[in-house]
C-alpha cells in the first residue's frame, strides 16, 4: 500500500497513513456523472426543449437517468457543480440565437446564450454551468432553445469536436 507521511504540527512528530484511508477522512466528490447526446435531436424553432443526453461516459452511483427523463437526482444532499452544453444547428445560415439552461426541480436555475446579432451562421455551441445546493431528492435537467430565421430545420446536433453534453459532481469542502 502507498504510505503518506504527515507532520502532525505539534512538535515535529511525523505520522503515517495509507493513501486509501484518506477517502475516509476527506470524502469524495460523488455522486457524479458525465454524458453526451449520441444522435441529433430535432427541435421546433424557438421552443424550449429538454435535451436528450442519452449516452453516459460514467455514472458513479447510477443517479443519472439517460433513458427516459434525462435528469440527475443525486440521492445525497450537498453542493454540486453542474455543467452542460448544446450545439444548435440549422440547414441554412440563419441561426439567430441559441440558449442553454439548467433546470432545477422543473424551473430555470441558470441560463447562458449566444446571440450572433447580424452574423448569422448555421451552428453555434453554448455552455452553461452553476454550483447548485441540492437535497437528496432534487433534480437537474438540461434544456435548450434555437431560434432560426424563417423557421428553418433546427436540431441539437452531434459533433465530435463540440458535442451536446451534461454532467455534475459533488463539490468537496463546500
Amino acid at each position: 500500500a502507498d504510505l503518506l507521511i504527515i507532520d502532525d504540527g505539534a512538535g515535529g512528530t511525523n505520522r503515517k497513513t495509507v493513501a486509501s484511508r484518506l477517502k475516509t477522512y476527506i470524502g469524495d466528490n460523488t455522486p457524479a456523472f458525465d454524458a453526451y447526446m449520441n444522435s441529433a435531436q430535432s427541435v421546433s424553432d424557438n421552443a424550449v426543449t429538454k435535451v436528450s443526453i442519452d449516452t453516459e461516459i460514467f455514472d458513479s452511483d447510477g443517479t443519472y437517468d439517460h433513458a427516459t427523463n434525462y435528469r440527475f437526482t443525486p440521492g445525497v444532499a450537498g453542493k454540486y457543480y453542474v455543467y452542460g452544453s448544446i450545439l444548435g444547428q440549422t440547414d441554412a445560415s440563419k441561426l439567430k440565437n441559441i440558449i442553454v439552461q439548467i433546470y432545477k426541480n422543473g424551473s430555470v436555475y441558470r441560463t447562458s446564450n449566444h446571440d450572433p446579432r447580424d452574423n448569422f451562421g448555421n451552428e453555434s455551441s453554448v455552455m452553461v454551468s452553476a454550483i447548485i445546493d441540492m437535497d437528496a431528492d432534487d433534480y437537474v435537467e438540461l434544456y435548450g432553445q434555437c431560434n432560426a430565421d424563417n423557421d428553418t430545420n433546427t436540431v441539437f446536433a452531434v459533433s465530435h469536436t463540440r458535442p451536446c453534453y451534461f454532467g455534475a459532481f459533488k463539490v468537496l469542502g463546500a
